[in-house]
């Protein structure tokens, strides 16, 4: 009872399906409209509910495909718009016919035949165009082969690493799959490997080029089962022409111009603030600006942020240094009149003491002269014979104190000197500093460029 319950089920489904069938080519066919005795054949028993080799293995269906265009690529969304020409082909051998023509057909006649449910896998938006028909096609071959053609403008994911932004390469997919159908029923394949796709070779876009591109065949694993994936991949290279006059020369000369305050005087205090407050607050414009059209909840780090942080960093440490530099200027005034009145109390402390010294002196001579007035020629030739007798050596020490005196300053001040080039952070002068500047702020500019431009452009 059950076997006859169920094949009557079977049979009215396949009535059903018989007479849905009918009344939809009728539908289709207007009035006065007959279909031509071919396509009344193919028609007469089909069943589009059932895929081909419905009880003999998978249908093999074939995919290529035509870029038309990339018309946008959105690192805000992450994201890129293509219009795309796709081509599916399968056989079915319910659709042989004979002859050696093919059959064109109404594209609005796809509604008769059984198609394979390919989706695009990472699609946002989808559209098939519609003007002035629906941009379909249909051929039916003698064999029994369908060529299906759609023309579809999709916005498709596509997952990016912006760390090198704008010195990036991206690659980005187009995948196809099928919805229902698994393994077991439906297979796909490119019809001619990596040449099944074409248009970009000729392809224009605004911001990047397409350096490479090629084909893949995998398979989709979910809970339901095993479904048959093709993938496309293309990688795209970002033009930095573009980023160079809009950003990295604007900032770089941003930060030239800061340097200009390094050949105005100390004393120009408001031509100095005016130069380093105006190219502190126009770079803080550029970071801003050069922000806008990238995501703002982004975690990436990317290259034309360290640059303009680089450029930011060399433009206020030009604004402090004018602060450092007024800075000693005033405490250098102060420490100047000190220096100058510790000099000036040395030296009458020398003086003093020389006077000392020369009243010391006569008092002795004063003494001696009495005692040596009867003798005077022997006791001067035994001055001369006799260097080391008191009365000889007592007039040396008098006369040569200020030599080791001078002596000694000099050294001194030669100490000074090594302990003042050893100690970076004592200025002697305060117009050194813009000196200093002049040239440690460029050529610390040029070496991390060149840090900068050949980590980002060759690791």
């Amino acid at each position: 009872m059950a076997c006859t319950i169920s094949g009557g089920n079977i049979f009215t489904v396949l009535l059903i399906s018989t007479l849905l069938q009918c009344s939809m080519l009728n539908a289709e066919v207007k009035e006065g409209e007959i279909l031509p005795p071919t396509i009344q054949k193919l028609m007469k028993g089909y069943n589009k509910y059932l895929r081909p080799f419905f009880d003999n293995g998978p249908v093999t269906v074939g995919m290529s495909l035509d870029i038309a265009s990339i018309d946008t690529i959105s690192e805000i969304n992450m994201d890129y718009t293509a219009t795309i020409f796709l081509r599916q082909r399968w056989t079915d051998e319910r659709l042989v016919f004979e002859g050696n023509k093919s059959l064109s057909l109404d594209g609005r006649l796809v509604e008769l035949l059984w198609v394979p449910d390919t989706f695009i896998v990472d699609s946002k938006k989808s559209f098939l165009h519609d003007i002035t028909v629906e941009n379909r096609l249909i051929r039916i071959f003698p064999n029994g082969t369908v060529l299906y053609a759609l023309r579809i403008t999709t916005t498709v994911a596509c997952n990016m690493d912006l760390t090198k932004y704008p010195m990036d390469k991206q690659t980005c997919t187009l995948q196809l799959e099928s919805w229902g159908y698994n393994i077991n029923d439906v297979m796909f394949y490119w019809t001619r490997g990596n040449e099944s796709v074409s248009g970009l070779d000729t392809l224009q876009l605004a911001q990047y080029t397409v350096e490479d591109h090629y084909t893949s065949v995998s398979e989709a694993i979910y809970e339901t089962g095993h479904y048959p994936r093709l993938v496309f991949h293309f990688e795209l290279r970002r033009s930095i022409l573009y980023f160079i006059l809009e950003t990295y020369v604007p900032s770089s000369l941003l930060v030239v111009l800061s340097w200009v305050s390094f050949w105005i005087s100390l004393s120009s205090v408001p031509a100095r603030i005016c130069i380093g407050v105006t190219t502190v607050l126009t770079m803080t414009t550029l970071m801003m600006g050069a922000r806008t059209s990238l995501p703002n909840a982004n975690c990436f780090i990317k290259a034309i942020d360290v640059y303009l942080g680089i450029c930011f960093s060399f433009i206020f440490g030009a604004l402090i240094e004018y602060a450092v530099a007024h800075f000693c200027t005033l405490t250098h005034c102060d420490a100047r009149i000190v220096m100058y009145g510790h000099q000036i109390h040395d030296l009458d402390d020398e003086i003093n003491g020389i006077v000392t010294t020369i009243s010391a002196h006569n008092r002795a001579k004063r003494r001696k002269e009495p005692a040596a007035a009867p003798s005077m020629a022997p006791v001067s030739t035994e001055l001369t014979i006799s260097p080391s007798s008191p009365s000889g050596s007592e007039p040396k020490p008098e006369v040569s104190p200020p030599e080791p005196t001078h002596w000694c300053l000099t050294a001194l001040a030669t100490l000074r000197k090594i302990l003042r080039s050893i100690n970076c952070c004592h200025v002697e002068n305060p117009h050194h500093i813009d000196n200093y500047s002049r040239v440690s702020f460029p050529l610390s500019f040029v070496m991390v460029n060149l840090l900068y431009w050949t980590y980002y452009l060759y690791f």
